[in-house]
């Protein structure tokens, strides 16, 4: 074995990429269960992918047999069922692990220097992870697909001068078709993965390159001993590797028991009208976006105005790009600044709840009343974010993990 791995090594770096990415790659050792989630992000696109590939062999991404075929899948192919639940459920789990991936972030100060572009790879992977996820919600041709796509799609027409034609060219169409259906499929099976399979790479190099951040926000690299090995980190195999597998576990026992019993979650992860095939002549009740849009879908209702409806909800998601600049506090994790900060983390978090909920209900003068002081207090919290971080005090962060 030594003999082949040396063999490797010379026309393959196998041994170096193993040392600098996890036998050799010194960790904090206090991380704490907040840091499962990139790992069990990773997972999720693993189960995504394989039962992707296997959904394919049966899919037929055409207006006449797509909904037929996902029927076919579910009732005719050996242990179809599993598989497109695995799927179905793997979108709304990748999203649940994403936004708890990026509550750490924030919470700990992990998109601060010198980790923004850790942060920015991460902000562009979540931006084509909602492209990767709208354009696979198109593919089962059911009635809130076809609706849900034409609402969204839509939305570019509010687009000054060009709106028309940019609705137009992305449909493929003068409307929602067989060919924005084929074209989805494409960029769904084949571009847009590729895409996130990149973006991810970048990630894990960029974040490798300055270090892993931790909850008390110190840098593990100022001490570290003679052999210039840090002395509060630990090497990433084999004792992270070994913790994520309690995580792993953990939310595979939960994540099963979902696809088994609550495939369809009460109708939020696959939602009732889209069991009816999609008919261009019947519109449902009420359409919505699956749930991990809806935060964003009530911003764009809760401006009047159709073009700056768009604006706003484009730009509350192009400010979580920026944030690494508009955090000016002096220190990283939230247990070392001030209560101004502590305040405005809480208020957003409830504020993107609140917009999440009222985004899946059909829209009253009193819920848009609340969907608009939510946007306010989504937006307030990036705004006044240089004002805040700079004029709070802080505690003094320690010199060393105490964990």
């Amino acid at each position: 074995m030594s003999k082949f791995m040396e063999w490797v090594d010379a026309r393959f770096p196998a041994t170096k990429m193993w040392e600098d990415h996890l036998s050799k790659y010194y960790a904090p050792k206090n991380f704490n269960v907040l840091y499962f989630f990139g790992s069990l992000a990773l997972l999720v696109l693993v189960n995504q992918i394989l039962t992707g590939i296997w959904l394919t062999m049966s899919f037929e991404p055409s207006a006449e047999g797509a909904f037929a075929s996902v029927e076919y899948i579910m009732r005719d192919v050996e242990y179809g069922w599993i598989i497109r639940y695995l799927h179905s459920t793997g979108a709304s789990a990748f999203f649940v692990v994403v936004y708890l991936h990026m509550f750490r972030g924030i919470l700990y100060g992990s998109y601060q220097k010198p980790r923004e572009l850790v942060w920015i790879f991460g902000m562009m992977i979540y931006l084509a992870l909602m492209a990767e996820a709208f354009m696979g919600y198109l593919l089962p041709w059911g009635q809130m697909s076809y609706w849900g796509a034409q609402v969204i799609i839509s939305l570019f027409g509010a687009i000054p001068v060009i709106g028309a034609d940019l609705t137009q060219w992305i449909r493929g169409d003068y409307l929602i078709s067989g060919i924005t259906l084929n074209r989805f499929f494409a960029l769904h099976v084949i571009a847009l993965p590729i895409v996130i399979l990149g973006l991810v790479v970048l990630h894990i190099l960029a974040l490798h390159e300055v270090g892993s951040n931790n909850p008390m926000g110190v840098d593990i690299k100022k001490t570290k001993n003679e052999a210039g090995v840090p002395l509060d980190g630990i090497p990433f195999h084999p004792y992270y590797t070994v913790k994520d597998i309690v995580g792993v576990v953990v939310f595979l026992f939960v994540f099963c028991a979902i696809v088994f019993f609550f495939p369809e979650m009460g109708g939020y992860f696959l939602e009732k009208p889209n069991f009816e095939a999609a008919n261009a002549f019947k519109t449902p009740e009420h359409i919505a976006p699956v749930w991990y849009f809806t935060p964003y879908y009530a911003i764009l209702r809760a401006v009047p105005d159709k073009l700056l409806g768009v604006i706003a909800m484009g730009a509350a998601i192009a400010v979580l790009f920026v944030l690494p600049w508009l955090d000016r506090s002096p220190v990283k994790s939230m247990r070392y600044k001030g209560w101004m900060s502590k305040i405005a983390l809480v208020l957003f978090c409830i504020s993107f709840v609140i917009l999440g909920v009222l985004g899946v209900l059909s829209p009253t003068p009193e819920r848009t009343l609340v969907s608009r002081i939510c946007t306010a207090i989504y937006f307030g919290y990036f705004i006044l974010m240089p004002f805040y971080t700079k004029l709070e005090k802080t505690k003094v962060v320690p010199q060393r993990v105490d964990g």
